[in-house]
């Protein structure tokens, strides 16, 4: 078996991009959000509303996890929480309408990070690399 250090790049690749993604909220006046909360922001850009079981669903996280995510972007007024009318249990997030406002700059910020990410590559070698990268990703999970 081959000793490489594919695990290593793939880590510094991903603090350089999160390191971009905060310059870039910042340099937008977005204070406070950090990459880990994209993936919440991203759902919620997709759909209306989720529960809480939804969203740790499509996000691959638990739901002790996810909550302290949601609180801090409660906190930053971006979400909010909301009972269903039909089932007092079943509490649902939704972006709030500041939380929507920052759309197109989330937007912006993944198709500038993209575009750095596969900057000199062809098309050809950028299906290569998620083919490859989605085979990682499911040997090891």
């Amino acid at each position: 078996m081959k000793n490489n250090n594919a695990l290593y790049l793939i880590s510094r690749i991903r603090e350089a991009a999160n390191r971009f993604i905060v310059q870039e909220l910042e340099a937008n006046g977005i204070k406070g959000v950090v990459p880990s909360h994209g993936d919440i922001l991203v759902v919620l850009y997709a759909c209306e509303k989720c529960t809480m079981k939804e969203l740790a669903q499509k996000i691959h996280r638990t739901k002790a996890t996810l909550t302290v995510l949601v609180d801090k972007l409660i906190a930053l007024k971006l979400i909010e929480k909301e009972k269903s009318s039909q089932d007092n249990r079943v509490t649902y997030i939704r972006l709030t309408p500041l939380g929507e406002s920052y759309k197109g700059v989330f937007e912006k910020i993944s198709c500038e990070l993209n575009n750095l990410l596969f900057k000199d590559f062809s098309e050809e070698e950028t299906k290569t690399l998620v083919t490859l990268l989605e085979k990682t990703r499911a040997n090891i999970e």
